[in-house]
């Protein structure tokens, strides 16, 4: 650790349980996609409306919160975003009493508004503390508390939302009117307390960040003159990975919303929590990923690892589409590995040479989660019209999208506009 990050040693450790905070609150939707596809009786683009929501919240705020960050720097963001996601979770509750869908996106269209602060605070911050030729790499580790988030997520949809109770229409339609009202409550009120819980721990940990010492976002950048937020587009390098960045997530979400669903209809009589240990093994292997990754990343040059990555990924989810069945479904889990370091990868080589625009650029990548909500409704679409197994093919094609990002800023294609050379690839 550098002298700069040693004395911020409180901020970063808080930094890095963002990442946790996070990674939990993603993959608590891939649980409630599952719990609201049976208590609200949805098809498969309709359960995508959890996702679009969701991330709709990253698209709208991410700018505001570059803007939070520029002006007030990254302990006032922080805050703010840690504010949000508390009254996101927070508002579960009544939303669970009315029993309203709606009112359920609405709560976590909030809980993603603030996600948007933390992570366009949280990402350049991490990048920026240390040796810029090693950012790739320190982002990557500190996204390793990621995936013990989604991981966490998952223990807790598992064991206190999701119930052992399939979803059989023969059987619920042969209950009585007031047996079946009961049975959609409380599936639907069964969010309540885990939700609860999470808002008022992410309030403690807002009164943290409240009163901890954070970087001083513009003095220590000498931003004072702030380039207008346009100077960005000069950068295609960072395009490139606003565009790459918007296929990746959009697959990972996708793949894992759909897990549970797609083990279900490969594996015959399978229940929603039994389904849902595949999912967990996705997200093992997710942050396994990131480990082994990252530690690859100290010999192999971030673009290529990237690339070989991206290249497996394709592979395993094009087999999940085709072959199905078990080894579909192993397929489908085993490409989590392979994803693990995409994310924190594209991110660091689209803001790597910005400068005073990183945060204006770290705004503008994080806007590309949007693709979260585009993809997945799209595979809901694919998956109601022609099985679920074909809806893995739309993630397949947003591997080839990473690929062609690796390979472009592997081989130093892609020059800032007025610059002679081409932004350095560590």
């Amino acid at each position: 650790m550098t002298g700069k990050a040693r004395s911020y040693a409180p901020a970063i450790i808080l930094t890095v349980s963002l990442f946790f905070l996070w990674g939990m609150a993603n993959n608590l939707n891939d649980i409630l996609i599952a719990q609201f596809k049976k208590a609200f009786t949805l098809s498969d683009f309709e359960t995508s409306f959890v996702q679009q929501a969701f991330y709709l919240g990253y698209f709208c705020l991410a700018i505001p919160a570059a803007m939070v960050v520029r002006a007030k720097g990254y302990k006032a963001a922080i805050v703010i975003g840690l504010l949000l996601y508390a009254a996101g979770a927070l508002l579960f509750y009544p939303a669970a009493h009315y029993g309203e869908y709606r009112y359920f996106l609405a709560a976590l269209f909030v809980i993603a508004s603030g996600l948007a602060f933390l992570e366009t605070s949280a990402n350049p911050l991490m990048t920026e503390l240390g040796d810029p030729a090693g950012a790739a790499r320190r982002l990557n580790w500190a996204q390793a508390a990621n995936p013990v988030g989604t991981l966490a997520g998952v223990l807790i949809g598992k064991y206190f939302i999701l119930s052992e109770i399939a979803h059989d229409d023969g059987a619920i339609a042969a209950m009585t009117p007031a047996a079946r009202e009961a049975f959609y409550r409380a599936e639907t009120q069964a969010v309540q307390a885990p939700y609860l819980v999470i808002g008022l721990v992410v309030l403690g940990f807002a009164l943290a960040a409240a009163m901890i010492r954070f970087p001083d976002a513009r003095a220590e950048r000498g931003e004072d003159a702030k380039p207008p937020f346009a100077h960005v587009f000069r950068h295609p390098r960072l395009l490139l990975a606003a565009v790459a960045q918007f296929f990746y997530v959009g697959a990972q979400v996708g793949l894992w919303s759909y897990t549970i669903r797609y083990a279900q209809f490969n594996v015959g009589g399978m229940i929603e929590r039994t389904a849902a240990d595949y999912l967990f093994a996705s997200l093992l292997l997710f942050g396994i990923g990131r480990f082994v990754g990252t530690a690859l990343m100290g010999r192999i040059a971030p673009a290529r690892l990237l690339a070989i990555f991206a290249v497996a990924s394709l592979a395993l989810a094009v087999g999940a589409a085709l072959i199905g069945g078990m080894a579909g479904l192993c397929m489908l889990v085993a490409s989590s590995f392979f994803m693990s370091i995409q994310f924190p990868t594209i991110f660091a080589l689209g803001v790597e040479g910005l400068g005073p625009l990183r945060k204006a650029g770290a705004s503008l990548i994080v806007m590309a989660v949007i693709g979260g909500a585009a993809i997945t409704a799209a595979m809901g679409h694919i998956s109601d019209m022609a099985g679920i197994n074909m809806a893995m093919l739309i993630p397949a094609v947003a591997f080839v999208v990473v690929l062609a990002f690796a390979l472009a800023a592997g081989n130093g294609a892609t020059r800032a506009i007025g610059d002679d050379n081409p932004l350095p690839i560590h």
